[in-house]
């Protein structure tokens, strides 16, 4: 891709981003009787383009897209996507994914040859932005019916009030929501409470992206008896990536969408949204909290 690298939209004097995916800018702390000249730092976004490798598609690698996120775990965010896609569906389907030590904002995936493409849909080249998880996809439609089929297993019940005291958990395991206040999350927990990991992004969709790659990665694919947490709102992309791992429970601190809904009504997936401290909303599935018999 030869876009415009983020280096040049940086004024005069300012700090680069870092490696942490932060960037410290200059600010104004404005009033109505004051104002203060101080340092804040903010979520760094920048482009990233994903590279595939195989046979199928020549001896050049093909442009997957790109799509808007926060540097780190970029090869998670490749896979994460991929698997989401349903162009790979174990970590054995690549053979190599790093980023590019020539071209900075590029990642490049290595798929085994004997894995199955369809030329069409690994050529699907999108632009997202860092909100948007669906952007440029065509395949819609089939993207639905395959998140539709999906059926989540049976599994034991958790108490609710584990599940309240998840999201403290997780914003303490932010590093980068602490510095600037702005980035999303996603966290997966066992049905102990025990935090496994979370990954952080600008977008909502990177995040779990970058979760879910690791699972794949490290081989904790497909999960049961799991609760996905997000720091927003639960979309149809984010509950149909979330449907894909098998997860139990996915728990939102923001909104579902009719479509999210709809989704976990069909598969058997137990959605929750609104979580706060001392309550929530269900909306699928309350089996799996062990109070639900009580609440007909």
């Amino acid at each position: 891709m030869g876009g415009v690298s983020t280096a040049e939209f940086i004024a005069p004097g300012q700090e680069p981003p870092v490696a942490g995916g932060t960037q410290k800018v200059r600010i104004v702390r404005a009033g109505l009787d004051s104002h203060l000249a101080k340092e804040d730092r903010v979520a760094v976004e920048a482009p990233l383009e994903y590279m595939l490798h195989h046979p199928a598609l020549g001896l050049e690698p093909v442009s997957f897209g790109t799509t808007m996120r926060t540097p780190g775990d970029d090869e998670n965010l490749a896979v994460g996507l991929l698997y989401g896609e349903g162009i790979v569906n174990q970590a054995s389907d690549i053979d190599a994914v790093e980023s590019s030590t020539r071209r900075p904002n590029v990642v490049n995936v290595r798929l085994r040859p004997d894995v199955q493409m369809e030329i069409q849909t690994a050529t699907r080249r999108f632009s997202a932005g860092s909100s948007c998880g669906v952007c440029g996809t065509t395949g819609l439609d089939a993207a639905i019916a395959r998140a539709a089929a999906t059926r989540i297993a049976d599994t034991g019940a958790i108490d609710l009030s584990l599940l309240f005291s998840l999201p403290e958990r997780m914003r303490g395991a932010q590093s980068k929501f602490g510095d600037t206040g702005g980035i999303h999350a996603a966290a997966l927990f066992d049905f102990s409470g025990n935090l496994i990991t979370v990954a952080e992004d600008v977008g909502r969709h990177n995040a779990i992206d970058k979760l879910v790659g690791e699972l794949l990665m490290t081989g904790r694919l497909p999960l049961k008896e799991h609760i996905i947490l997000l720091s927003g709102r639960a979309s149809f992309e984010l509950t149909q990536k979330a449907l894909r791992t098998g997860v139990a429970i996915l728990a939102a601190i923001g909104a579902p969408s009719s479509l999210a809904v709809n989704l976990a009504l069909s598969s058997g997936l137990t959605l929750v949204g609104f979580l706060r401290e001392k309550h929530c909303n269900v909306y699928s599935s309350p089996q799996r909290f062990s109070a639900a018999s009580a609440w007909i």
